[in-house]
């Protein structure tokens, strides 16, 4: 039996607003290799094509996508979902998976799914989620910002989900630990 250590941790990576799983690949490529090489990273297009202009055109290429759409204040969502199920649905026929790893818009639906899977409103069909990778990333709801539907009671209770969260470069020291935290579960279990 291969011993539980040795195994990579499966990750389904969910770029931010308006790029694409190409373009995060290629920003976690920059990352040390001691780290990268102890994660099997699966990177997933959005299932939305950008409706306006990418903050990064002329850096990268396109295409660009979104996983859902907002107003310009945040107060309502469209498409929230469909994004759900298309995620849930790429899981089920490319899986299973391990945890997440989201930038911006990625990790903000990363951060409610914990939540919406133990409400069994979303990802019931897959395994649970153990871990969470969340870089430049919020949380719907709060003082400012409204909810999607689906996820209105993802933050009601508290989770049980180990997770890291990148700030800044700095977070990278740490991520090294966190690895080895994760590695320790059983996985695909």
């Amino acid at each position: 039996m291969e011993d539980q250590k040795q195994k990579k941790p499966r990750i389904l990576c969910l770029h931010g607003f308006r790029t694409s799983g190409e373009i995060l690949k290629k920003l976690i490529s920059r990352w040390p290799e001691t780290i990268t090489e102890k994660l099997d990273l699966v990177f997933l297009d959005g299932l939305f094509p950008a409706q306006g202009k990418s903050d990064v055109e002329g850096i990268y290429d396109p295409p660009y996508y979104e996983w859902f759409q907002a107003n310009k204040d945040y107060t309502e969502y469209s498409n929230f979902e469909e994004c759900v199920a298309y995620i849930e649905d790429y899981m089920l026929k490319n899986g299973p998976f391990d945890g997440f790893l989201g930038f911006s818009q990625g990790a903000m639906i990363e951060a409610a799914l914990p939540g919406m899977q133990a409400q069994g409103v979303a990802l019931g069909k897959v395994n649970k989620i153990k871990f969470l990778i969340i870089i430049s990333g919020g949380k719907f709801g709060g003082k400012m910002f409204g909810m999607p539907k689906l996820a209105s009671n993802a933050f009601s209770e508290p989770i049980e989900c180990p997770s890291i969260h990148f700030i800044d470069d700095k977070s990278l020291e740490t991520m090294l630990g966190f690895i080895d935290k994760i590695q320790r579960m059983t996985f695909r279990g």
